[in-house]
């Protein structure tokens, strides 16, 4: 029961063939089984090619090394769950399909109708403002700022308490009386809960651990936070879950998370932050006029919350 206190790119579709891998079977000696010997080690990985080495040519056009990166990294979420020795040959099949198929597009005359050329301006524009993202704010974002970020936001946060807790729950508040009498006579919580609690840290002796403000239901986490080290509840405290009979084994002020735990969220912070205030400069150097009034206003909230 302890448990259950705590409350918690646009993408293409591409088909790509399965790979399948084929074990050799294992031989045998005719008189005796010989000792099985000792696995080849693995073979070094392969250089990178350059950039500009080509890899392969589809009706006379090259792929290069530089295609097959972009692949690799633009279709990585399709290749996740291959194995990484797979992923090249996935990509260069994807590279094989993506090229077929649109030079059958051109041949159509789609890249010639209004709808594609909207989407490709748009996806033009899009990779302009990811580059320039890139350059100007993720890749000028240093440790020092990062650790500073941590340093200011640990300042900032108001001290807070965590308690160690132990408790005994039971169906009725009667149980649980009987219970405080018990420990009143000098019996041990432990050997109590270990008896009689029907939560699943019984066995540890109802102990819970480490908690901190809003991790337990509101009536348990009122009770505990109150009682002083050393001290258990004299009256049984009714929760969903049945009747509490706590004790605290200790308090704490509650630590903050080490800085390598946090380091990418703070970072993801502070690129949010410089992200936004680069879009608010070039923003208010901008005439932008919306003429739909609720689509302005909307758009308006949208910004408000950023």
């Amino acid at each position: 029961m302890s448990s259950t206190l705590l409350r918690g790119q646009f993408v293409r579709m591409l088909a790509i063939a399965a790979f399948v891998l084929i074990g050799a079977a294992a031989g045998r000696a005719e008189d005796a089984p010989a000792p099985a010997p000792a696995p080849a080690p693995a073979p070094a990985p392969a250089a990178t090619p350059a950039p500009d080495t080509v890899l392969a040519t589809i009706n006379g056009k090259p792929i290069t090394e530089a295609d097959l990166e972009l692949a690799l990294s633009d279709l990585d979420q399709q290749f996740a769950r291959l194995p990484a020795e797979q992923r090249r040959a996935a990509a260069m099949s994807a590279i094989i399909e993506i090229r077929l198929l649109a030079e059958k597009a051109v041949a159509e005359g789609i890249d010639k109708t209004p709808e594609f050329q909207r989407q490709i301006e748009f996806l033009r524009q899009r990779s302009l403002h990811s580059q320039l993202v890139a350059a100007e704010v993720a890749a000028k974002i240093t440790d020092a700022e990062i650790r500073a970020r941590y340093d200011q936001e640990v300042a900032n946060t108001p001290p807070v308490n965590e308690v160690h807790a132990r408790h005994i729950l039971v169906k009725t508040k009667e149980e649980a009386e009987a219970i405080i009498k018990q420990l009143d006579g000098g019996a041990k919580f432990e050997d109590i809960a270990k008896e009689k609690s029907s939560d699943g840290s019984a066995a540890q002796g109802g102990d819970l651990g480490w908690f901190g403000p809003g991790q337990m239901v509101p009536e348990f986490e009122k009770a505990a936070f109150a009682l002083e080290v050393g001290a258990y509840t004299k009256v049984p405290v009714q929760s969903q879950f049945g009747w509490h009979v706590i004790k605290v084994e200790d308090k704490r002020a509650q630590q903050p998370p080490a800085f390598e735990q946090v380091k990418d969220q703070v970072r993801s912070a502070l690129l949010r932050d410089k992200y936004f205030a680069l879009v608010k400069s070039v923003r208010d150097a901008a005439k932008v006029d919306i003429s739909d009034p609720e689509l302005k206003k909307g758009v308006e909230a949208v910004e408000k919350s950023q």
